[in-house]
């Protein structure tokens, strides 16, 4: 099962602040992939990406982006374990979230 491209979605409370703070690590801003006055942006330093999301979600997420959701969907199912929110649709972008044992949120985002 390919889960695809691995990123932490993370919930800030300044987003220029920590915009700053991960560029100082050496991370760069995706252009076209949000923006300040959007509240969200993301960052990428070699393979590692990261989410910055401002009053957006109350939790940090895990997020992977495969190229079938709703296929990993079906095996969470077969596998009994819940799925918190639902993919939508039979084709194209969705997305589907689980809570792993201890309640982290794992996204499943398909963007194609």
């Amino acid at each position: 099962m390919e889960l695809g491209q691995f990123s932490v979605s993370l919930t800030v409370k300044d987003i220029a602040k920590s915009q700053a703070f991960y560029h100082m690590l050496g991370f760069e801003t995706h252009e076209g992939c949000g923006s300040i006055k959007d509240k969200w942006l993301i960052l990428q330093k070699d393979t590692t990406v990261i989410g910055l999301f401002e009053g957006m979600f109350e939790e940090n997420i895990l997020t992977f982006n495969p190229t079938d959701v709703r296929a990993i969907e079906a095996h969470i199912r077969r596998s009994g374990y819940p799925i918190a929110t639902d993919s939508q649709g039979e084709s194209g972008p969705t997305h589907c979230i689980v809570k792993d044992p201890d309640g982290n949120v794992i996204m499943f985002d398909q963007h194609q």
